[in-house]
């Protein structure tokens, strides 16, 4: 019972968070004082070089990284192919740092919203970029109506060569585990993640034990089948049955991987380095954080625990 309470709850809290970004007021606030007041512990910073450092102090730490550049739903062509440009400059330039990292983006950020075509061709821009220098890109999965779109896009790319590239799955979607065995085939760079946005019922689990058992049922066939899983997500019961059942499997450590938040659960990442499991913290940037940090708080309730006492310590 009182974990059916809780979880009431943080539901409850998560939309509320969530209701937040669309009120202006509070908006307004958090983007003038947010930064200072606790934002940067989730947001490495607003520009590159601030990326850059929190990366490098990552890698020394044993952690790998990707980082992304916040942003989504661009519809000015223009405005979308200058981001694919930024992109390509953002994977040249952690290669030129001998940064242990790669890029992460939304195809909505590239055009997606405002057409399919424009938002993969700037995406195979990235894309061919980061193979001519030997780096990776993954796709970003966004709100369940870019879904198919962006599996799209994503078997596109893989039918045209492109090895280094990679897809998310959600779990909270109840499509996701249709999505994940038509994607077999192609012996996917798979990363499963719980879900960050609100979906109707209609679309997506309302409950929680529901999306875990999901992710449960995703993240078993995967390992399995795909070629290679990235399990994100801070949840440790789910960590430690990834590393139960790859052991019980026989799957060998470099099939799969941790991928956690940026200032989320930092002592849990490194860990997972000491018991010798690679880990990867998604390392986001940029002066569009704002939808990103409500996100955030509204998936761990201790997130916004964290926010609050920076507002109040000051």
């Amino acid at each position: 019972m009182a974990r059916i309470v809780r979880d009431r709850l943080n539901g409850l809290l998560r939309q509320a968070i969530l209701a937040a970004v669309a009120n202006r007021t509070v908006r307004r606030f958090v983007r003038r004082y947010g930064m200072r007041l606790g934002a940067s512990r989730f947001v490495a910073g607003e520009t590159l070089d601030d990326a850059v450092r929190a990366i490098r102090g990552l890698n020394e730490r044993g952690l790998l990284a990707n980082t992304t550049l916040l942003g989504e739903l661009i519809r000015d062509p223009d405005e979308a192919r200058a981001v694919a440009g930024t992109y390509e400059g953002v994977v040249q330039r952690l290669v030129d740092e001998g940064l242990r990292a790669n890029v992460a983006l939304k195809l909505t950020h590239l055009g997606l919203a405002l057409d399919e075509e424009l938002a993969f061709e700037n995406v195979a821009r990235v894309v061919s970029r980061a193979a001519e220098l030997g780096s990776f890109v993954r796709i970003d999965m966004e709100e369940s109506e870019w879904v198919d779109a962006t599996l799209r896009i994503y078997r596109r790319l893989r039918d045209a060569g492109s090895e280094n590239v990679g897809i998310v799955l959600q779990a909270y979607l109840y499509r996701s585990e249709v999505d994940l065995a038509s994607l077999l085939q192609l012996r996917p760079n798979v990363r499963l993640v719980k879900g960050a946005y609100l979906e109707p019922p209609d679309v997506a689990y309302p409950r929680k034990q529901d999306v875990d058992a999901a992710f449960v049922r995703l993240l078993e066939r995967s390992l399995r089948e795909s070629g290679f899983t990235a399990v994100a997500t801070h949840d440790e019961r789910l960590i430690e049955h990834a590393i139960a059942f790859a052991a019980r499997e026989g799957i060998e450590r470099e099939r799969f991987q941790f991928q956690l938040l940026y200032g989320v659960r930092p002592q849990l990442q490194l860990d997972l380095v000491r018991r010798g499991y690679e880990v990867l913290v998604a390392t986001p940037y940029g002066p569009e954080w704002y939808p990103y940090l409500m996100r955030r708080l509204a998936e761990r309730p201790a997130n916004l625990l964290f926010f609050v006492r920076s507002l109040l310590a000051r």
